[in-house]
């Protein structure tokens, strides 16, 4: 299974550090759960862990080996998927045509589709005519098609409503199963420390908190302190 480390990581916008000094590591088969305020960076880290947006400073490692000085094309070529904000699909083509776009196998498509059986049933419909939780399954699959070794997730539950966000958290959770790393960014914070092994917190853009998701879900001063930045 693969290890995505960040060391000492900073990135920055314009003159100011949006968020510095991360370090943590993601591990094949696990679930990362990174949570924080609004405009806390959690969006720019993980854009800068697949190469949307430069690092200022640190180390971005996959199993090992040096990634940030390359392209955002080479990381997904290499298993980094980042499955951004909003929903991405190309509302012309069909179910199966988005899928094959990422897909490196036949049978990956086979494999995508199997926590999705509402998308079998339309797999050669528009994705334009897909509800909007149909669509965002459709980016998850799209995801999984592409064998990724670690899937950055990025506020999946944008624009959706809560009984569809907690129908794809359990798939979220069968993909790290599958070997995936995952790092998932979610304003629903009970739910993501719901399916995740390991928690970090960002507020002021730093590390507040670090440790495993279960004590902190367990603990609402602990979350409220990290939240404040204490």
């Amino acid at each position: 299974m693969s290890t995505l480390e960040l060391q000492d990581v900073s990135v920055s916008h314009g003159a100011g550090a949006v968020i510095s000094g991360v370090t943590l590591s993601v591990t094949g088969g696990e679930v990362l759960a990174l949570v924080g305020p609004n405009g806390a960076g959690k969006s720019s880290l993980i854009e800068s862990i697949s190469g949307v947006t430069p690092l200022a400073t640190g180390r971005i490692l996959l199993d090992g080996e040096p990634v940030e000085r390359l392209s955002r094309v080479a990381r997904a070529r290499r298993g980094i998927v980042h499955i951004e904000q909003g929903r991405a699909v190309f509302p012309s083509l069909t179910v199966r045509e988005n899928l094959s776009l990422t897909a490196r196998t036949p049978t990956a498509i086979e494999a995508a589709l199997t926590p999705f059986p509402e998308l079998e049933k339309r797999i050669d419909s528009p994705t334009g005519l897909l509800s909007g939780g149909e669509q965002q399954m459709v980016v998850l699959a799209r995801a999984f098609a592409a064998e990724p070794r670690i899937l950055l997730i990025d506020e999946m539950s944008l624009g959706l409503a809560p009984v569809v966000f907690m129908r794809l958290m359990p798939v979220v959770s069968a993909i790290a199963d599958s070997g995936v790393g995952v790092l998932l960014v979610e304003q629903f914070t009970q739910l993501a420390l719901g399916i995740a092994r390991e928690a970090v917190v960002v507020a002021g853009g730093r590390v507040s908190f670090q440790g495993t998701a279960e004590d902190l879900q367990a603990d609402p001063d602990l979350l409220h302190r990290a939240y404040l930045g204490g």
